[in-house]
């Protein structure tokens, strides 16, 4: 069958991961409050769920509140709490029903206990999904995450020749998914924000300056594409260069 404009091609990226950030400047640039926008960038959330969902991504991260987060203003704080805890009441029916697996990564200490249960109470119930697995990285900090993995590594007594990449992997919070292949950041800004430190060591980056409200499905396959136009080297060389000539 032929291509058209709005087919992809085959070599998608299994694992996206996404930055979703310029919620603040959306709603200040609409005279609104900050709180507006991650409201906003919430609702936006449920179209590009779906649209994983449509062009066949395995699985998807985004990060929605990281350990310096606390350090905003605590209405600030408190409304992305609030905002977490109607996600998980009125949007996880639907999630469920698409069959989308959701996992938490980061800590759930901080958090107030009855949010807590409701986190858990999501990652029990949609367990056995298989079509999306959505990873929230809520209270996560790449630095923490590897942190509190040497610590379990020497509460088990594990022994420093024993040590590996692959052993590394098996302790962090994404035990068992594979590295992020792409990564969006929304807003235009350039910097990783402490974000999957050690899964994004060859993972592929687009940018955009589109705030995060305003990243539309179309976007999204617009980033999907380039990604499919990338070589990926993982530190050696393109197999065109060592053809012989």
């Amino acid at each position: 069958m032929a291509k058209t404009e709005n087919t992809l091609p085959d070599n998608l990226p299994r694992h996206v991961a996404i930055i979703m950030d310029g919620n603040g400047r959306w709603a200040l640039s609409r005279g609104m409050p900050r709180l507006a926008g991650h409201r906003a960038g919430t609702e936006n959330l449920r179209s590009i769920i779906r649209a994983c969902v449509e062009f066949g991504i395995s699985y998807l991260t985004i990060y929605a509140f990281s350990t310096e987060n606390w350090g905003r203003p605590p209405e600030e704080v408190n409304g992305l709490m609030r905002i977490l805890e109607d996600v998980i009441d009125h949007e996880l029916d639907e999630l469920d029903a698409e069959g989308v697996q959701i996992r938490h990564i980061g800590r759930l200490d901080n958090i107030e206990p009855r949010l807590q249960d409701k986190v858990r109470y999501a990652i029990e119930r949609t367990r056995a999904n298989d079509r999306l697995v959505l990873l929230v990285a809520f209270n996560y900090g790449g630095r923490d995450e590897i942190v509190q993995a040497i610590k379990r590594m020497i509460e088990d007594g594990v022994q420093p020749q024993d040590v590996t990449p692959e052993l590394v992997s098996r302790y962090l919070y994404t035990a068992g998914v594979p590295d992020p292949d792409l990564i969006i950041r929304t807003s235009g800004e350039l910097r990783i924000s402490n974000f999957l430190i050690w899964q994004a060591a060859y993972a592929e980056w687009y940018v955009t300056p589109t705030y995060w409200p305003d990243f539309d499905k179309e976007e999204f396959r617009q980033a999907l594409l380039v990604y499919a136009r990338r070589d990926r080297r993982f530190g050696t060389v393109s197999p065109q260069v060592n053809q012989p000539s």
